[in-house]
């Protein structure tokens, strides 16, 4: 699977803020400026967003992200739509046969909302 520029680039942030404190330290204080200053690009959030970075390297503390709530209140599925989403379990579990090493690694996604330019 080929990841997506942004996942790229959110993937070296976090690779980055592992290895650099400093770095680290900046991303959370101000991460609109560290992100511009690591990709050397604007970074430029929608109207009323703003960008929250939380240090989580603390492995002695768990931490619960709540992302904002989907509103489906009496939404229904067409039956042809419930039978594109009904599914089972495909052979060795939830994986193809062939999946590398037969271990998933979550894929890191870049927030949808943020457009780098």
């Amino acid at each position: 699977m080929e990841l997506t520029q942004e996942q790229k680039i959110y993937a070296e942030i976090v690779q980055k803020a592992w290895e650099d404190a400093a770095f680290k330290n900046e991303l959370v204080s101000n991460p609109i400026a560290a992100i511009e200053k690591f990709t050397g690009k604007k970074l430029n959030l929608p109207a009323g967003k703003t960008l929250v970075v939380k240090d989580q390297t603390n492995d002695s503390t768990i931490y619960i992200n709540i992302p904002v709530s989907t509103k489906y209140a009496d939404t229904e599925l067409t039956d042809d739509q419930l039978e594109a989403a009904a599914g089972g379990v495909i052979e060795g579990g939830c994986f193809p046969p062939d999946f590398p090493g037969g271990i998933w690694h979550p894929t890191p996604t870049f927030p949808k909302d943020i457009i780098l330019f």
